[in-house]
């Protein structure tokens, strides 16, 4: 079993990110929204790490990690793995940094993020815009002493001629680092990546991801998630949790953005790319049963999706999710929401009776 070192943050006196925050959104949002986003994590950069409000009774372990909460950061938030410990100072019970690609790539066109203020959503096409491998191990490695767990999400470069060797590549660099691997082959940002989801591509996928953690972790690798789309049939959700199971999967994150589209107020909504945010947040949960019922539970899952608040959280990990993550809604809701959302998790817990979060799961 993965042993996480305890997380141990500096203090900081006087600094107070949700009310500042709060002060400053009006501001940001008449910027653009990818500059908005850089200067955040320039924020974050320069702030001094908070001790994380202690929540006992939300620990839960996955995957033989130990998370002191199940509130996690979900990858593009920080896509190259500068500001891990920032964010759990925040109060995140994990974070997980990415997607990184072998190569550095400069991702799509700009303007490819958008807020879609009237629907509290968001829209991507970043298209796994990273400075690549070296750059974030250089980085990780530095800070892998301080603990906490801290997932690495993996893809494969845009115009790469062999992406399951991308996989591969990027699995003996970062595994070593990882608490935890996030095979994401479910962006639909980068043409063909999604294919990758098809039955037979996934197990030689998942066969090449697990071969090149074993060689260079033996049998104390970290586990391999896997990230999988919103936009499955039935049939594809079936044969990936076969999948999964057989490949003894640490988890499957449920789910990415979606290429769908509800209906929408934004002006916006005609925007190519993925959707995530608010209207999001049924499509992932109904998601996260289909694999609950296909799995039969005996894979863990990672709820993501559409998670604005404690409700939310709570309604994903009775359906099913062992942890949650988030990052559209701290867009809108500002750097106190994990915080918040956990003070409102243990709340639910003792409302309904339960003594963990682990006998929650399922629940629904």
């Amino acid at each position: 079993m993965q042993q996480e070192r305890r997380f141990e943050p500096r203090r900081a006196r006087g600094y107070a990110p949700p009310v500042l925050y709060s002060l400053l959104k009006p501001a940001l949002f008449r910027i653009d929204a990818e500059r908005a986003h850089g200067l955040a994590l320039q924020a974050l950069r320069r702030s001094p790490w908070l001790t994380p409000a202690p929540f006992p009774m939300l620990a839960t372990s996955v995957a033989g990690l130990a998370f002191p909460n199940p509130v996690g950061m979900a990858a593009g938030f920080d896509k190259d793995g500068e500001v891990p410990d920032a964010l759990l100072g925040l109060g995140f019970g994990f974070v997980e940094v990415g997607s990184i690609t072998p190569l550095p790539q400069a991702g799509n066109p700009k303007p490819r993020l958008f807020r879609l203020v009237e629907d509290r959503a968001v829209i991507n096409r970043m298209g796994f815009n990273n400075g690549g491998a070296d750059a974030a191990f250089a980085r990780l490695s530095q800070r892998k002493a301080r603990g906490g767990v801290v997932g690495i999400n993996i893809g494969a470069n845009k115009d790469s001629s062999d992406r399951v060797a991308d996989y591969a590549i990027m699995t003996r660099r970062m595994a070593p680092l990882a608490s935890y691997l996030a095979v994401n082959i479910s962006s639909p940002n980068t043409p063909g990546l999604r294919a990758l989801q098809d039955e037979s591509a996934l197990i030689g996928l998942l066969d090449a991801v697990t071969e090149a953690r074993d060689a260079v972790c033996g049998k104390v690798g970290p586990p391999i998630f896997l990230k999988v789309a919103p936009d499955l049939e039935l049939a594809d959700i079936d044969a990936i949790a076969r999948i999964a199971i057989d490949q003894r999967l640490g988890a499957l994150i449920v789910s990415n953005t979606t290429i769908s589209r509800p209906a929408l107020a934004s002006a916006h909504a005609g925007e190519t790319g993925g959707l995530s945010g608010a209207p999001l947040r049924d499509l992932a949960q109904q998601r996260l049963r289909d694999f609950r019922t296909a799995t039969g539970g005996a894979v863990p899952l990672v709820g993501v999706g559409g998670i604005a608040n404690a409700d939310d959280a709570w309604a994903r990990i009775r359906a099913g999710a062992s942890v949650i993550q988030l990052y559209s809604a701290m867009v809108y809701g500002g750097p106190g929401i994990a915080r918040s959302i956990c003070k409102g998790l243990a709340a639910r817990m003792a409302r309904d009776g339960f003594s963990s979060i682990a006998q929650a799961v399922g629940t629904g």
